[in-house]
Order: structure tokens, then C-alpha cells, then sequence
């Protein structure tokens, strides 16, 4: 593999950390080291995410601001395109744009909006993709597609950054994960959430065996490009310990696994402050990831790490 990426944190809230505003934790979160602040696009309890991102960048000077991820079927590419180029250039080039198909069954059941097929929903996401990059380009933008018809329409603000900002894709199963070989800046390896919600098969969808099948399937879509890309894994079990093979055990149940595999895997950070930064060597080794993010106040947790590990 090309040189390997230096590592970076990011940082998914769906409110402020406790006890303080949202500006004083996206200062917090910015202090801290980390490199990004995510919110997800759910209609659970959460902050808006496109409103909170950009009151994140308006307070902070370095902290990347976006989305784990935009579901494609609540936002139309055409507005979601222009509020991500007007942050893009407020902030000065910090946003990254994560967009997926949508899997979350309550959004869906609780909003009303139709939750088609995972093929329509899948086929529409990778047409608003297309459409989200050109818009972002120069010029006038024509796009005829199954889902979407754009005619003659020049996307404006002109994003801060050349070509707009990143795209992070992420995905857990084989078409979405060519895909995003093939399309996006960052990948985010996942567990594959069949079901349309995080359950035990989603758990051991995300052990290590699982996670050489992903990267081939990136593999298959990127070709040539695959040594471009940034790796993010989406990590919601923290646990800083001087016993991880104790909090293993606990875990492994839940996962449907041995101890030793819940370790092995990127969707956990288990262990010592040194002990995860050797687990991250070899993860970014075998597979390449190099940007994790953690969740809500595990932020607090894993600031040693982050400290001791970023930019290494």
C-alpha cells in the first residue's frame, strides 16, 4: 500500500457534551485534538445537523465540520449541495459531506416518508452523488437521471473548496461499498445494518474477517485509486482500561464472538492508552483505517488517545 495516512479523530455528537452549549463543545472538541465534529441525520433526539455544523465552524478556527451521514431521501441534492458549499466557504474549506442511502426503520415509520426498497433507495443515493459533484463543479450543470433531472443549473455558492468538499461514503455491503471506491474521498467501513437497526447481526458483521471482505469490495471499485482514499471506521464501543480482556468478555456475548475477535475489531477502542495505539497501528496496517470516530461524551474518554495518537 501507498504511504499510510497519518491518524486522525473525529468526534459524532447528537447534542452538546454535558453541561455545557454547543459552542463551548465545538471549542472543547477542537482543543482536545480532535480533527472533525459529526452529528448524524436522524429525527431521534439530536441537534439539526446542518444548523449545528455551521454554528461549529462560525466558533472554531481548525474543526472540520460534518454529517455520519446525510440519508440521501430526506434531502434533496440540489439544497443539500448549495447549504454545503455556503458552510464550505463561511468556514474557509472545513466540511465534509457524508451521504448514504438511509437504513434507520423509525425515521422512516415516524416521518411518513416512504422507505423503499434498499435497491431504490441505493440507485437514487448514487444518483445524488452524481449530482452533489456537479454542482459543486463549474458552470452550468445538466443531470437526467431515474430519480433526478437537473437542467442548466450552476450551482452556487462556488465551494471554498476546489471540487467542493469531501465526500465520505460509507457502507457495510458490497454495492455500496464498490461504489464508494469508486466515487468517494473518505470510505467509512462499516457493519451492514440489514435489519434497519443496530443489532447482533450488524455486531458481527463489523469482526475482522468481515472487514477483509469490505476492503475488498473497495478494492474492486476504487482500482487505481484506491491508494487516494482515507479509511474512517465509526467506533462506538470506548472503553480506556487497564483490563481489556475483562471488558472483552463482557462484551463478546453481545457481538456473538470470542473475546479476542472483540479486540481485533475497528468498531472498538479496548485497552490502555498505549495498548489502543498499538491495536490502531495494526488496523491501519492490515486495512488501511487511519480515521476513527468515537461517540458523544466518549469524546471526554479518549482524549488521551487522541492526544498521544493523532498525526502519528
Amino acid at each position: 500500500m501507498a504511504h499510510p495516512r497519518r491518524f486522525r479523530f473525529g468526534v459524532q455528537l447528537h447534542a452538546p457534551l454535558p453541561g455545557t452549549t454547543w459552542a463551548d463543545t465545538a471549542r472543547q472538541v477542537e482543543d482536545m485534538g480532535y480533527s472533525a465534529l459529526f452529528l448524524p441525520d436522524h429525527f431521534s433526539e439530536q441537534y439539526g445537523p446542518i444548523a449545528a455544523m455551521a454554528a461549529a465552524a462560525a466558533v472554531t478556527d481548525r474543526l472540520i465540520v460534518g454529517t455520519l451521514v446525510f440519508d440521501n431521501d430526506y434531502r434533496h441534492p440540489v439544497t443539500l449541495a448549495k447549504e454545503m458549499a455556503t458552510i464550505d466557504v463561511i468556514s474557509g474549506g472545513r466540511v465534509e459531506v457524508g451521504i448514504g442511502a438511509g437504513w434507520k426503520t423509525t425515521d422512516y415509520a415516524e416521518s411518513g416518508i416512504a422507505m423503499e426498497s434498499p435497491k431504490l433507495r441505493v440507485e437514487r443515493m448514487f444518483e445524488g452523488v452524481q449530482v452533489l459533484r456537479g454542482l459543486f463543479a463549474d458552470g452550468p450543470f445538466d443531470f437526467h437521471g431515474e430519480h433526478y433531472d437537473i437542467t442548466g443549473l450552476d450551482g452556487t455558492p462556488t465551494p471554498h473548496t476546489p471540487g467542493g468538499p469531501p465526500l465520505l461514503i460509507a457502507g457495510g455491503a458490497k454495492r455500496m461499498l464498490r461504489f464508494a471506491g469508486a466515487n468517494a474521498d473518505i470510505v467509512g467501513v462499516n457493519p451492514s445494518v440489514h435489519s434497519g437497526e443496530v443489532d447482533a447481526d450488524a455486531a458481527r458483521d463489523g469482526m475482522a474477517d468481515r472487514m477483509d471482505q469490505k476492503f475488498d469490495w473497495v478494492r474492486e471499485g476504487a482500482g487505481d485509486r484506491f491508494d487516494e482514499l482515507e479509511f474512517n471506521a465509526w467506533v462506538p464501543v470506548v472503553s480506556v482500561t487497564d483490563d481489556p480482556a475483562g471488558y472483552a468478555e463482557l462484551l463478546a456475548p453481545m457481538f456473538g464472538v470470542d473475546a479476542s475477535e472483540v479486540l481485533d475489531s475497528p468498531m472498538t477502542m479496548v485497552g490502555t492508552v498505549a495498548g489502543i495505539g498499538e491495536q490502531l497501528e495494526a488496523r491501519r496496517e492490515r486495512w488501511g483505517f487511519s480515521y476513527y470516530v468515537v461517540q458523544n461524551d466518549a469524546a471526554l474518554e479518549v482524549a488521551p488517545i487522541v492526544a498521544a495518537h493523532a498525526g502519528g
